[in-house]
């Protein structure tokens, strides 16, 4: 494994003191400081998920179906026929662990001391967040001997579903620790700028992480006995997040949302991307052929009235050139790199939060719960909210306010008549369980666009939602057109374990195959 360093901790501290001695000086300054606050690191480590989950979302992009190559560009290589090497998607591993560090260094300060027993949970919810993102992802990973930096340079790989079953009891000690604090350090918004030190937010934010893991391993045939227990146990009263639970520490132009970075504009107002537009396969859920969804899409997708720039990922031969000076992710104006406005939909501007789950998956995450009779509640109402609280979500300016002049309501109503022949739509009209599950997963791929679209990659590979049919058009294949997958999707199954791991701990790696090694939950 990495040998990681808390490099941002020794930024912070040159930051704060004046010293000019080296680090590793044998003549130590008594009065410097050895150590940095956890509260102080708390809310760095929170920034740096945010960081990390776009990195995440990007990934999912690729794989599931939201992103194709645009007109004139080379350099896609083997993301157009699938043949990964370990070298693809090394910054997951080792961003997600060296985030991980971070947070395990906030829970060794504060373990005991009732007083930081918020900080603690926070920390301890944030890890099973993070490591059930790399789960999905390589499946085992290094786990109880990883995060130890010199007492453990080559940790073990742990059973995947074994770390899914501890995420959850981590989970339910985090809640248990947050209820019992007697006198805990309120943690606020310069701590905590997830929910500014709202304990009930974290709470069920973790509830949530839960649900997202169980409703996971749901058709583990395995793992049945485990998914009951933990979901009598679950506390109903507690509920799920309420709202998106996304982060903001103060993003501004010169400091954007990594989201913006990534796929808007850069610091210097130059397009950050522009080799990259939407498949017609994600399109075609807006503009046809399969769906109609002009609310949503029009804050989306630049020049959706006149179809907006599309493509099928590996289409060198047709592909349209992006719109110039545009991201087509981003419906507001740019008139000059000093001069960029604000907008709704996926990129609303470089102070948007960063989203780490939005409210639309937690609804659809129960009503599938709902549907499978694990939770107790009409599914056909909560998949309705989750619909709406997509809407909410993409109507929403840069400073998470539901801009003036839209209305929800009235769009999710256009929504169910433009599609009224539709159970992906209107719920109501499936007929069986199997149609009414494609339902909640189709939307909520459709809700992740871009956003988390991990989880749309996720939740594809579970349940085989949305359709695709291989050897169909770009609107209803969602492989590459070049694949040289041997799944029947033709999609690959996972990304492979780093060069990082190569190196750093070759006694532990493991040579994957990308079509035939599956993720433990994943059936296909």
């Amino acid at each position: 494994m990495k040998r990681y360093n808390i490099s941002w901790m020794l930024a912070l501290l040159v930051t704060v003191l004046s010293s000019c001695s080296d680090y590793l000086d044998i003549n130590t300054n008594p009065n410097q400081a050895t150590s940095v606050q956890p509260l102080l690191v708390l809310p760095a480590a929170i920034t740096g998920t945010a960081s990390v989950s776009n990195q995440f979302n990007s990934y999912g992009g690729h794989f599931g179906g939201y992103i194709a190559n645009a007109g004139g560009f080379s350099g896609f290589g083997n993301l157009f026929n699938y043949q990964l090497i370990p070298d693809n998607y090394n910054g997951l591993w080792v961003n997600a662990y060296d985030n991980l560090n971070d947070y395990k260094y906030v829970i060794d300060q504060t373990k005991g001391d009732d007083k930081l027993a918020y900080a603690n949970a926070a920390a301890n919810i944030m890890v099973a967040y993070n490591f059930q993102k790399l789960v999905d992802a390589f499946g085992d990973v290094p786990y109880t001997e990883a995060l130890q930096n010199n007492a453990n340079l080559t940790p073990k790989y742990d059973d995947a579903a074994t770390i899914y079953q501890d995420l959850v009891t981590k989970l339910d000690e985090a809640i248990a620790l947050i209820d019992a604090a007697e006198f805990p350090t309120s943690l606020n918004s310069s701590s905590d700028p997830l929910f500014g030190g709202d304990m009930t937010k974290w709470k069920r934010f973790a509830n949530t992480v839960k649900l997202r893991i169980l409703i996971r391993v749901s058709g583990v045939p395995a793992l049945s006995s485990f998914v009951t227990t933990k979901f009598a146990a679950m506390d109903k009263t507690l509920g799920f997040i309420a709202d998106d639970a996304i982060v903001n520490p103060g993003y501004v132009k010169d400091k954007p949302n990594p989201l913006w970075n990534t796929w808007g504009y850069q610091t210097t107002g130059a397009l950050a991307n522009s080799s990259r537009i939407p498949t017609e396969f994600a399109f075609g859920f807006y503009k046809g052929p399969k769906l109609t969804d002009n609310g949503r899409g029009s804050v989306i997708y630049k020049n959706f009235a006149t179809n907006t720039p599309v493509n099928q990922l590996g289409d060198e031969v047709d592909a349209p050139t992006i719109i110039t000076n545009y991201s087509t992710w981003y419906t507001g104006t740019f008139s000059s790199s000093t001069s960029i406005s604000n907008a709704l939909g996926v990129l609303k501007g470089p102070g948007q939060g960063q989203v780490l789950m939005l409210l639309a998956e937690a609804k659809f995450l129960q009503a599938e719960a709902q549907l499978k009779g694990f939770l107790t509640g009409d599914y056909v109402a909560t998949f309705d909210a989750g619909i709406s609280a997509s809407y909410t979500y993409l109507y929403k300016d840069v400073t998470n306010v539901l801009a003036a002049g839209k209305n929800v309501a009235t769009d999710v109503a256009a929504y169910k008549a433009d599609n009224d022949d539709s159970y992906l739509v209107n719920i109501k009209l499936a007929t069986t369980p199997a149609q009414r599950l494609e339902a909640i997963i189709t939307q909520k791929w459709i809700a992740v666009n871009m956003i988390n679209s991990e989880e749309g990659y996720n939740e594809f590979r579970r349940t085989g939602y949305p359709v695709t049919q291989p050897n169909g058009d770009g609107y209803r294949n969602i492989a590459s057109m070049l694949s040289t997958s041997t799944r029947a999707d033709k999609l690959p199954s996972r990304i492979l374990y780093p060069t990082s791991e190569q190196s750093y701990n070759a006694g532990n790696y493991r040579v994957i195959n990308p079509f035939t090694d599956l993720i433990f939950w994943d059936p296909n």
